[in-house]
């Protein structure tokens, strides 16, 4: 509506209820009523409404209740003032009267503009379900009603408030909504819940996704903008959010206590767990990072992400000790992260000497040096493959766990955390899956029983984070990953999402190195930690100094790299395709 139109509806409303209210109580009164004193009482009102609450540039249709009751309550003055100065005298049962009248009577006039623009308006084949009768359901369904939405009814767990209805519409249960889907189908499912509650939200999902057209989601709590109507800000459903698990009970402070005000280093800084670790330092405001990266690229990407962040960008190998050295000198960090491995097992069978030297002789570089340097923490990424390895990128990752148990740490607390796939990380199966769908399909997958732990980057994050809090005895610390999830049930839920129903899965054979079933992180010996989610895995002893003789013979070229890595890890049982070698 225009600024005329809006001043002129906002004029002739006040005309006409303050006419009428005005005569009907000075009637219920009997009192006679004076020209010149209602004229003044319609002025100053219209004045005020323009002035004090700009009901020029407000909308109608998109006004609340709350806007019209501070409507009234500014009027109310004006009232009396007028009477007061026409009158000699104020009569509060008069006044009093009006204000009642006036408040019924702006409230059936937007009531009755609300229901008579919305009929002209809506598209009955819309029609829409709020899952959630709190305060959230309640404003997206008067959001979605002026968007041309019929809200059919509400849908609560809690007992409390079913029976009870919102704006008219019914909140009901759960098992309510299952017999009604039974005759018609709906075509918005708006999942009006706090994020926090993921199981919930996936449960929702999972047993009314055939039932609805769509179905949106809230973003989390402390995402939403106040701002914007929270019906721009519904999002679609994700595979992310089918697979994330509830937060974390983790303890905020100690993480804050080991980062801020800290110098950090992250090798790998440009990496999915990287530069996600990188973030969490910022949020819990590390003093400086040091960003550690060969690849140009990913190094870019990353510092312009971080640009107004204290930072140092190294382009450097964690191979070439000499540079790594001369970065700890001049940056003096007080904890290492160091995520920077070779990790893709395929690329890794077919270079098994350069990966040897990427993630062996890189992590001992970062660890002596960081002994050497004093500082104050060292944490290495690990990985679920590094138990009973049967590819080369596992028992290397075992290897840097070895050393780190066993070497010297002096003053410096080493920690190893390990945990299996994250979602989304370069080179797995999401990225994989988004592109194959993009190009029409098929989506491959290695094998109909191959199953995966996963968890989300941040989640994987900013539990390191706490591991590396609480590390004080070169610990390994194993992240518990959930339930495994078969890699054909996650394909055929991804090509769902995408709404492609012509998307065909191809099976094409277990790939170099790759198990069919990824160990269970987490053993009987294992010791449990004050977080449910992190425990502190067996360790191994191992003499250093063969270690070290060992790892000097697996950096040559003219041997035998695989009978090496099998006397230093007696349990890798290498495979390529699934089979034995």
């Amino acid at each position: 509506m225009s600024f005329y139109d809006n001043r002129t509806l906002n004029f002739l409303v006040i005309i006409v209820l303050t006419v009428i209210t005005v005569n009907w109580t000075f009637y219920i009164f009997k009192q006679d009523v004076n020209l010149n004193f209602l004229l003044a009482v319609i002025l100053l009102r219209y004045l005020s409404s323009f002035l004090l609450l700009r009901d020029y540039m407000a909308s109608w249709r998109k006004s609340t209740q709350k806007t019209f009751l501070r409507k009234v309550f500014i009027n109310l003055p004006v009232f009396f003032v007028v009477t007061l100065f026409f009158y000699g005298k104020v009569a509060f049962s008069l006044i009093f009267s009006e204000f009642l009248f006036y408040v019924f009577l702006i409230n059936l006039s937007v009531y009755l503009y609300w229901h008579l623009m919305n009929r002209r308006s809506v598209d009955k084949s819309k029609t829409a379900v709020i899952y959630g009768a709190g305060a959230a359901g309640a404003k997206i369904a008067q959001e979605l009603a002026s968007a041309g939405y019929v809200i059919k009814c509400f849908v609560d767990d809690d007992e409390t408030l079913q029976k009870r209805s919102i704006d008219g519409k019914k909140v009901i249960s759960k098992t309510e909504l299952r017999r009604l889907l039974l005759s018609r189908k709906f075509t918005l499912l708006v999942i009006a819940l706090p994020r926090n509650a993921n199981q919930v939200v996936k449960n929702i999902y999972r047993e009314f996704e055939k039932d609805f057209n769509q179905i949106r989601i809230m973003p989390p709590l402390e995402e939403i903008l106040q701002d914007e109507s929270f019906m721009s800000q519904l999002k679609p459903v994700s595979l992310y959010d089918l697979l994330s698990r509830d937060s974390k009970s983790l303890d905020k402070e100690s993480i804050s206590n080991f980062i801020k005000g800290k110098v950090v280093l992250v090798t790998g800084a440009g990496g999915s767990i990287g530069s996600e670790i990188v973030r969490q330092c910022i949020k819990y405001q590390a003093k400086e990072l040091v960003l550690v990266d060969h690849s140009e690229f990913n190094l870019y990407k990353v510092t312009e992400e971080c640009r107004h962040f204290n930072i140092n960008s190294v382009l450097c190998s964690v191979c070439d000790r000499k540079a790594l050295a001369e970065v700890f000198q001049k940056c003096s960090p007080n904890i290492v992260f160091h995520a920077a491995a070779y990790k893709h097992v395929p690329l890794v069978e077919e270079n098994i000497s350069r990966a040897i030297r990427n993630n062996i002789l890189g992590t001992k570089n970062a660890i002596d040096l960081a002994i050497e340097a004093g500082v104050e923490s060292f944490i290495l990424i690990s990985t679920d493959k590094a138990v009973r390895p049967t590819n080369v990128m596992g028992a290397t990752k075992r290897v840097c766990e070895l050393y780190l148990q066993n070497v010297d740490p002096k003053n410096t607390k080493l920690a190893a955390v390990r945990f299996g796939n994250v979602l989304g990380s370069s080179g797995s199966v999401i990225p994989k899956f988004e592109e194959q769908i993009r190009n029409g399909g098929p989506v491959t997958v290695t094998h109909p029983e191959i199953t995966r732990y996963f968890m989300l980057i941040p989640e994987a994050c900013e539990l390191v984070l706490q591991a590396g809090a609480i590390a004080k005895n070169s610990e390994v610390f194993v992240l518990d990953m959930g339930q495994p999830v078969k890699i054909i049930d996650l394909a055929k839920q991804f090509i769902r999402l995408s709404g492609r129903n012509d998307i065909d899965i191809e099976i094409v054979g277990l790939r170099p190195g790759e198990k069919l079933y990824e160990e269970l992180l987490i053993e009987e010996d294992d010791i449990s930690t004050d977080y449910k989610d992190i425990f502190i895995g067996r360790r191994t002893f191992y003499d250093i100094n063969i270690l070290n003789q060992d790892i000097e013979l697996l950096m040559k070229d003219d041997v035998n790299h695989l009978i090496i890595l099998k006397k230093i890890v007696p349990e890798f049982e290498h495979r390529l395709n699934g089979k034995n070698i």
